[in-house]
């Protein structure tokens, strides 16, 4: 298969079930510390031995029990709660409805293929996935109960997240979160590549470990994550070539001064510049459509020529650096719609690479899976 294509993960089944782990925790001066990378350097085989001189030196703590999860983490005043715990990926859909896990992007299956590897060899998932959702009642009252107790820890790292985590054994409350989790579906906010991997792991030994992989599920109507945009600057293309695609692919074409055109950013209007010129774009869009999508399938395809490549940057100010030393069209992106987003998930579409950027995400670290354990 070309290294370069980009394919749909599969789609795992309902009921969604996150169930109880043994949780590996890094000492919390060392959460957001770059050295503990060291803890996952090759040799990967090493990392066994590694993690249980980590544990012996007080740098890692492993809990014997094994618990489903609450983690809040707080970051620039914004606070983020959801339940950590392994993701059954043992079954597949099979017909839509059955859809428990929506990916919206597509993934390379060489990197997926590295990743499963990686882990394999580590025998962990060092980080969770984040999924987002939106919680029914009886899940949502669960999880604020468990929060308004004491937490089994609360700490600051490194990085100066704040985090609160709890442990929740009791099966009162795990039965009530899995009746209320089964018939939920889920879209993949960060891990497309993990995600497969762990399917791939999964396929390659069914039925152990490998049946479950460590996930976040946060409640997007509770504590949401921020959905923020990602934009482009398109080398060796000028706007004279932008607006000539334009025409042909229907979009309204109009230039103005800066600040107008910044007023005009929005969900049907894109904004564009080679740093002189300022454009609006204005697009017609059904409700299950992106602008992300209108650019990369309807724009970019009716240009004249290139891009020669496409750079992504998370910030106007950074969008706009990149231009100054590379030149080209910079293309100001709005901020997707959670809802949009998920109903081009559900009919099945692929957003363009690097088209959502949902933040903050946690400091890894907090919470691992060893595969080991189960």
């Amino acid at each position: 298969m070309d290294s370069t294509a980009v394919v749909t993960p599969p789609y795992v089944g309902r009921p969604l079930r996150l169930e109880p782990f043994h949780a590996l925790r890094l000492n919390p001066r060392r959460v957001g510390d770059p050295a503990s990378r060291r803890l996952y350097a090759r040799p990967y085989r090493a990392v066994t031995a590694r993690l249980s001189q980590w544990q012996e030196r007080g740098q890692l703590r492993r809990d014997a029990d094994p618990a489903l999860w609450l983690h809040e983490y707080t970051e620039a005043g914004l606070t983020v709660r959801g339940l950590v715990g392994a993701l059954d990926v043992s079954h597949r859909a099979s017909s839509p409805s059955d859809r428990a896990v929506l990916p919206h992007e597509g993934i390379h299956p060489a990197q997926a293929d590295s990743l499963a590897d990686r882990m394999t060899q580590l025998a962990l998932n060092p980080a969770p996935i984040l999924l987002v959702h939106r919680a029914p009642a009886q899940v949502r009252t669960l999880v604020r109960q468990v929060a308004a107790t004491d937490p089994t820890d609360d700490f600051v790292d490194r990085n100066g997240q704040r985090h609160r985590i709890w442990a929740i054994r009791e099966r009162v409350v795990l039965d009530g979160l899995a009746d209320g989790l089964a018939g939920c579906q889920a879209l993949i906010a960060d891990g497309h590549h993990r995600y497969a991997a762990y399917l791939r792991m999964q396929a390659r030994e069914p039925g152990g470990a490998f049946d479950r992989g460590l996930a976040m599920l946060v409640d997007q109507e509770d504590t949401p994550l921020f959905l923020g945009p990602i934009h482009r600057v398109l080398s060796g293309v000028s706007l004279d070539d932008l607006a000539a695609a334009a025409e042909i692919a229907g979009a309204g074409y109009d230039v103005g001064d800066r600040a107008a055109a910044m007023d005009s950013l929005g969900p049907h209007t894109l904004v564009a510049t080679d740093g002189t010129t300022w454009a609006t774009l204005k697009l017609d869009l059904p409700a299950d459509r992106a602008a992300v999508e209108a650019l990369h399938d309807d724009l970019i395809p009716a240009l004249g020529r290139g891009p020669a490549r496409i750079h992504h940057h998370h910030s106007v100010d950074a969008t706009l650096g990149q231009l100054r030393r590379a030149g080209g069209v910079a293309v100001l992106m709005p901020a997707p719609d959670v809802d949009v987003v998920l109903r081009v998930a559900a009919a099945d579409r692929l957003l363009p690479e690097k088209a959502t950027s949902f933040q903050p995400k946690p400091s890894p670290g907090v919470l691992i899976r060893s595969l080991r354990d189960g």
